[in-house]
This record gives structure tokens, sequence and C-alpha cells, in this order.
């Protein structure tokens, strides 16, 4: 069983994209998950190359060192958070990712501020807001819906936290006819 590490995966739609490369460059695979390729084993190098390639043409990569790996694993794992139904509002970051990752908490949030230049709890933040856009441009929930199911203690925190990142309102936002937002993929 060997594994490669993708960078830049944020949703269902990269793991669909990163498969379909890999059946095109007939690379037999086990499973594709947010960051992570399971394969039966390591492809030879010239088809890493070419595969390495071909992620490149869609905004992804492999991660070759192991802070990048730590890094990117931490960025997953913050992604597959705002795919849940529900965060919790209690959610300790520290905790969840020590749990899931099995390193001191404290060494890879220096890492992760050293190598992305924001902390790892303002990471967060940044992609739940955006999740928070995408959620108002969708118009598919109300606003105290979105702050429960993003974690939020309140409708008040949440609106608080999305003035002082962004400049204005989440009612502001909405109404806006064109409504800035960012790809997960792209934020830092």
């Amino acid at each position: 069983m060997a594994e490669l590490l993708v960078r830049n995966m944020v949703c269902p739609r990269c793991i669909m994209a990163v498969e379909s490369t890999l059946k095109e460059q007939n690379i037999f695979f086990d499973k594709v998950a947010l960051g992570k390729v399971t394969l039966p084993s390591l492809p030879e190098a010239s088809q890493i190359k070419a595969l390495e390639a071909q992620l490149e043409k869609l905004g992804f990569g492999l991660i070759q060192t192991p802070e990048n790996r730590l890094i990117e694993r931490i960025k997953n794992l913050l992604h597959e958070l705002l795919l849940l139904e529900e965060i919790p509002a209690s959610l300790s970051l520290a905790k969840h990712l020590g749990n899931e990752i099995g390193e001191d908490y404290s060494k890879m949030s220096h890492l992760f501020s050293i190598r992305e230049g924001i902390t790892i709890e303002k990471y967060f933040i940044k992609l739940k807001l955006e999740k928070v856009k995408e959620l108002l441009f969708n118009q598919e929930l109300q606003l105290s819906e979105i702050a429960w199911k993003l974690g939020y203690s309140s409708v008040q925190h949440l609106s608080g936290q999305f003035k002082k990142n962004t400049g204005m309102t989440p009612s502001s936002y909405k109404k806006l006819k064109e409504k800035p937002r960012v790809g997960l993929d792209k934020l830092t």
C-alpha cells in the first residue's frame, strides 16, 4: 500500500478530477480522498512525473517534503470540517487536529504559521467566511442556520467576524449584485 499527497484538493469535484487524471495516466489506485491518493503500489518515476504535470495543469500538485505534507494534511482536515453537516460550536481545533494527525498541536501551529504566514485558527476563520459567502450567494439558508451549521455561538458572532474580515455585514454582502468570493484552494 502506498499513498500520494495532493495539494489544493478542496471538494468532491477535486476528487473526481484527480480520479479522472489517474485513469488517464493508467495509474491504478484504491481510493482518492481530499488531499490523498491510496494506491496498491507506487508508480514508476516516469509515471509520477507525468501525473504531476497533469495535476499542475488542473491546479493541483504532488506534495514532496514532510513539512509540506503536514501543512497540506492540516488544510485538508480543515476543509473536511466544512463539508460536515454541522461543525460543533465546542470544536477545539487543537484537539481535533492533534487527534487526527497525532502530532503536538503547538509544533503544527508553529510550522503552519511560519510556512503559511497565518495561524491555523485565522486560516480556518477565512475558510468559514468563504463558506458563509457561498451559502449567502446560494440563498439556501438563513443567517441563523449558517451560523449554526458553521459552529458559531450566535448570529452576532458570525456577523461580527464577517464584518471584521470583509468590511461589510452579511446582509450588505447578500445585497451586492457582484458577490466577491475567493476559491477555498486560493486562500492563504
